[in-house]
Parts: C-alpha cells; structure tokens; sequence
C-alpha cells in the first residue's frame, strides 16, 4: 500500500496548501513535499523488483490490484506498480518537486497557496503517471496534470503567459487525443482476447499475436503499423521533437523558473517514458523494422542538431536552457531506436540525468534573474563576482550538460552513444551515432558563449540596485542539485542496474542484441 500512500499524501498536502494562508503556505508546502520525497526514499530502499512490469514473468514492486468498474466486456481496475524503468522517475519527481517549491520562495509573492497547492497536484498527478498499469487509470493522471500545469504558466508566468498556457493545452491535448486513437486501435483489434485494460494484460496480447480483429479496415501488421504511428505522434508532441517542439520554448520563457523545472526535469519524461513503454516495448516488433527505426533514428538525430542549432541561435538565457531540452531529448530517441542493452538502458538513465540537470540550469537562470531582472546574456557580465557561488554552480550545471567526466551527463551519453553504435536494427547506426555526437560540440559551444558573456569578465549591467549573492533557501536546492548529479555520475549503479533489469526482458523477448547484456 505504499504507492497508495504516496499519491494520498501528496494529494491531502495539496488541499492543505490551498486552504492556508499566502503568509504559511511557501513553507508548509516544503515541509508537507519532504513526506511523499521520505516515503520515495523508503521505498527504493524497499525496492525488489525482477524484469519489465508489462512483460510476463516479472515481479512488480509495490502492487497493488483491484478491480474498478465493468465497462463492457473490460474489467477496469485500480492497478499501480513500479519497476525499475519507473521508480527512478518516481523519486526525480519527489526530489524536485520539492527543491523547486523551496526555489518559489523568492519570485513568487502573490497567490501563494494556489500555486504551491498547484505544485503539489500536479506532483501527484505525475507520480500517478509513473505509477498507473491500467491504461484508464494512466490516462486519467496524464490528463491531470495539463490542467495545473496550464494554471502555473497561465496566471504566474510572464507578458505572454495566456498565449503560452494556452499553446501548452492545445498541442498536448491534441497529442493525447491521437495516442489515445492509436491506443484503441489495439484493444479493439484484440477483441475478445482482452478482458482488462491494464497495460501488462495488452502488452502480453500483443506480444502473443492476439491481434486478430479488423479496425478501420485494418488488420495484422498494418494495424501495428498505424496504431504504432499514431503513439508515436502523439508522445513526440510531449518528448517534444522536431517539428512538435514549438510549444516548449514559449512554455518556458512565459513560465516562472520554478515551473519550468517541473517542466523539463519531469513533465517532458512522460513522453519519452510512454514511448518506451508503448512503442519500444508493446509494438517492438514494429520499432526494429525497416524503415521504421532508420526513420525513428533520423527525427531523434535531427531533434539533437536542430534543438542545439536553435540554442546557439539565442541570446536568452532561459531559451537557450529550453532548445537544449529539445537537442537531450533527442539522444533519448536515439538510444531507445538502438534496441542495444547500453541503448536502451542509457536512454532511460539519461531521462534521470536530464531531469536533474535542466532542472539545475533553469534554476540557476531563476536565481539569476531574481538579483539581475534579465534573462538576456548581452545585459550581464561579471556575475561571477557578484554572486559567485550561484555563478560557479551554473558553470558545474553547464559542464554536466556538455558530458562532463564524474558526472551524469557524461555516463548517459557515453552509454547511449555506445548503445546506438552497436545498434543491428538500425541501418547505418555508426553514421546515425557519428551525427548525433557532434550535437556535443554545438551544446559546448552555446553554452561556453553564454557563461562567458554573463559569468565572467567585467561587471556590466547598469542597475540602480545592488547585486547581491542569493539568499541561502536560493542555493540549497542547486547544491543538493549538483550533488545528485556527480553522485550518479560516481555511481551510475545506483539506478542504472535497476534500468537494466527492465530493459533486459524487451531485448529478450525481441531477440534484438548489440551487445552483452551486463
């Protein structure tokens, strides 16, 4: 029951803060986050879980099972469960949800309950996400958490928060709308092989080839290969990648700082979390197919180039952290189409790494912009001296970025880079890898040109206010940030062995191997 007590608690702290006071609610709200962040870290010491929850023979961690309500011939149930492609998620959602509640204390200073209230609603929302193994279930918290997401950009965010809110809704509504078709297109093809809804139960149909109805006029293979196109269009939108990124960077310009750290660091893992889930591991036969992975293999490469194209292209500091969303995206893409043990298991750890370190870079940009009013890097210069130690943890956040050694950029990339080389299901892997690591060079390049024009050199912006250093509830949460980064960067193991152990039975179970297993 404890995954039960998870989503409880994070729920009750929610109404809670909505009913206090704007004077109480910033700090009751951090003190109220450290219980579902205690419970995740309970947990993982509890976690003993063997093999890919949708695949049979495995063991769930934290299962629990109970059936809901009939609709038609479907037995709906209340169904949650981890495993250890999920739980890292569940615990990166716990850890910066609270560093970015504490990191509101500064800018936000109006409407103080509804937005930590919102915070905590939509960490449940995203633990529910990362947790649910009956689709209805999954479908209803991943609709869930648009609505406080929407709410944060659209009532605290900046001039054009209203556009930017809005934009956010419509694209991923729409991306929901046709996952959800490509979705469908499976269980009625399954027909009345499928009695549940939970994903394992599809996912085991699927892979026994229950696929034996016709829907739209299709069947067999061809309704694998529109469903699989239909998932896959409507979780790039929320990856995002190229061409369905246009939604992000205003997302994130428009929204405060500490919004858009649940932004990147976690929102944008439920795309790429619900692709390996539905497209990599459900639908895999038709990801290792040619011309499917050469395609799939090219959008994650041109998503890399591009998004740091458009970054270098930037003079915001804020939108440059955006597009390198986009461009880290991509080597998620990269890896998972690789279908190699490093691929596919660096993909998913650099999930982790990404959501650890773009949430230390857009806050570093937010405490930024509290002492200096702008986000421009031509405004700056010479920060280094005035607030030196948020200085020198954005310079450490910006090498994580660019593949640092003893950090945990550096071991997702090399492990995805390794992955993808090796990659059989891929044709013309080695180029694919060779173009996607020149991303590297591009990232260094723009983020190397910001540090120097707002970092260092002499100080140049004209304020009638003094610059000073961040107030210690500021840094805390960059340091315990940039701690967690060079400890996995140490320590991969302490995650990256419970990634393997699901990643393990996919490959198995497709006979697709570029590589040992360990």
């Amino acid at each position: 029951m404890l995954i039960e007590l998870l989503l409880a608690a994070t729920f009750v702290s929610a109404l809670w803060v909505f009913v206090a006071s704007d004077e109480t609610a910033p700090k009751l709200a951090a003190w109220l986050s450290l219980v579902p962040l205690g419970l995740s870290l309970y947990m993982w010491t509890q976690f003993d879980a063997a093999g890919n929850a949708l695949l049979a023979g495995s063991e769930i961690a934290f299962e629990t099972q109970i059936d809901w309500f009939q609709f038609g011939q479907y037995t709906l149930q209340y169904h949650v469960g981890v495993d250890g492609v999920s739980f890292p998620l569940v615990v990166l959602v716990t850890v910066l949800t609270t560093l970015a509640i504490i990191s509101s204390w500064t800018p936000i200073d109006e409407r103080q309950s509804q937005f930590y209230g919102l915070m905590l609603l939509i960490e449940m929302a995203l633990l529910g996400v990362f947790t649910s193994l009956d689709f209805f279930l999954w479908f209803i918290f991943w609709e869930a958490v648009l609505i406080p997401m929407y709410f944060l950009i659209a009532v605290w965010g900046g001039p054009r928060r209203k556009y930017a809110g809005a934009k956010f809704l419509l694209y991923t509504n729409l991306g929901s709308l046709v996952m959800f078709v490509g979705l469908f297109m499976l269980v009625l093809g399954l027909g009345d092989s499928l009695t549940h809804l939970s994903l394992p139960a599809i996912a085991q149909g699927l892979q026994a080839g229950e696929l034996s109805q016709t829907v739209f006029g299709l069947a067999g293979e061809d309704l694998r290969a529109v469903a699989f196109l239909l998932l896959f269009l409507g979780f790039a939108v929320k990856v995002p990648v190229v061409p369905f990124h246009t939604w992000l960077p205003d997302a994130h310009v428009q929204a405060p700082s500490p919004v858009s750290v649940i932004l990147a660091g976690v929102l944008l893992k439920m795309g790429t979390y619900a692709l390996l889930r539905f497209n990599f591991t459900m639908l895999a036969d038709v990801a290792t197919s040619s011309p499917a992975a050469e395609i799939i293999a090219a959008v994650g490469v041109i998503s890399v180039i591009y998004g740091a194209m458009l970054a270098l292209a930037q003079r915001d500091l804020k939108r440059i952290v955006a597009y390198s969303s986009i461009s880290s995206m991509g080597y998620v893409i990269v890896g998972l189409v690789a279908f190699t043990p490093h691929g596919m298991s660096g993909a998913t750890f650099q999930m982790v790494s990404h959501g650890l370190i773009s949430g230390l870079l857009f806050m570093s940009v937010g405490v930024l912009y509290n002492a200096t009013h702008t986000r421009m890097v031509g405004d700056m210069g010479g920060l280094a001296d005035k607030m030196p130690l948020t200085a020198w943890i954005f310079v450490a956040g910006s090498f994580a970025y660019m593949g640092l050694p003893l950090m945990s950029g550096f071991v997702a990339e090399v492990l995805i880079f390794i992955g993808a080389f090796d990659s059989t299901v891929v044709a013309g892997a080695p180029i694919f890898t060779a173009i996607a690591m020149f991303g590297i060079v591009i990232v260094a390049g723009y983020l190397l040109w910001a540090m120097q024009r707002a970092i260092f050199g002499p100080f140049e912006l004209e304020t009638d206010y003094e610059i000073e250093p961040a107030p210690v509830h500021d840094v805390a949460p960059l340091a315990v940030l940039l701690g967690l980064i060079i400890l996995l960067g140490i320590q991969p193991d302490l995650v990256y062995e419970a990634i393997q152990d699901a990643i393990e039975p996919v490959l198995e179970l497709n006979n697709v191997f570029g590589g040992e297993l360990r």
